[in-house]
């Protein structure tokens, strides 16, 4: 499904205009918060999770901190 998004001026940022369609296939309502991933293939809107954003933090964490010891096992 392929949707054409505008976006507009709030205050000094920008935001995007979502389609009830759109804000329904999400399962979110005016006030939510949504986690932007980016993939390969380009960028995935889900709903907010206080807990994967925890793990994608420690995930972060760790290639930072661990990054010569990842980069051995890989081999």
């Amino acid at each position: 499904m392929a949707m054409k998004l505008k976006l507009i001026a709030v205050g000094n940022s920008t935001g995007v205009i979502l389609p009830k369609e759109l804000l329904e296939k999400l399962r979110v309502q005016k006030g939510d918060e949504l986690h932007a991933l980016e993939t390969p293939d380009g960028v995935r809107l889900s709903q907010f999770d206080k807990e994967f954003d925890r793990q994608l933090d420690v995930a972060e964490r760790v290639m930072r901190e661990d990054r010569d010891v990842l980069r051995k096992l890989a081999e």
